[in-house]
């Protein structure tokens, strides 16, 4: 175990997830009842969820914007996540919430088939650089492109599921994927803002 994590032992994230889904009420969730309910994997679980949002085509730039909440609390070394009250108590429809839980879970239970806790790393560090590497992909499913959603939306699973098996080589591998998708985000960016100035004389 990673030293100084509180995450449960031996529990799956796709069981939690899985559980989630029978004890979410029908009448729909909140963003509160969600944080009640995962406790210690709060961070990492949310991430997970906002990552498999972000791969959704309408709700990735939400997905985008509510992922940096988290990300920047994380780099801050904070114990659980906190958002305003006016977002967590907003409701989210009880199809919408099993639609994304059912999207996650398969991909979740195929990746637990190859990870595992290896390459102890620790948490705290762990925890802020998590943060601000998901930090840069929340900004890059900002960008206004077709299909331009999934690569960070992947890499955001990944690191959240690594995050959360306590698996360092996978976080390595999630991370160093990260660095290279901002890497040509920022150069694709370049790129737009030098041929506008051109076509602008």
């Amino acid at each position: 175990m990673i030293p100084g994590d509180r995450l449960p032992a031996h529990e799956p994230t796709s069981a939690v997830m899985e559980r989630l889904r029978r004890e979410a009420p029908p009448e729909g969730v909140t963003l509160a009842w969600v944080l009640a309910h995962l406790r210690e994997r709060s961070f990492g679980i949310l991430l997970l969820l906002f990552g498999t949002a972000g791969l959704l085509p309408g709700i990735s730039v939400v997905a985008g914007l509510l992922v940096a909440v988290p990300a920047f609390q994380m780099m801050l070394g904070r114990a659980a996540p906190v958002f305003p009250q006016r977002i967590a108590a907003r409701p989210i429809r009880a199809e919408r919430f099993a639609a994304l839980l059912a999207r996650a879970v398969p991909a979740l239970r195929f990746i637990e088939r190859f990870s595992r806790p290896r390459w102890p790393t620790p948490f705290q560090a762990t925890k802020r650089v998590v943060g601000a590497a998901i930090l840069l992909l929340g900004a890059c499913l900002l960008v206004p492109l077709p299909l331009s959603n999934i690569p960070p939306g992947l890499i955001i699973v990944l690191m959240a599921i690594a995050y959360l098996e306590e698996d360092g080589l996978l976080l390595t591998l999630a991370i160093a994927l990260a660095a290279g998708l901002v890497i040509a985000a920022a150069m694709v960016v370049w790129g737009m803002v030098e041929t506008t100035l051109w076509l602008s004389g």
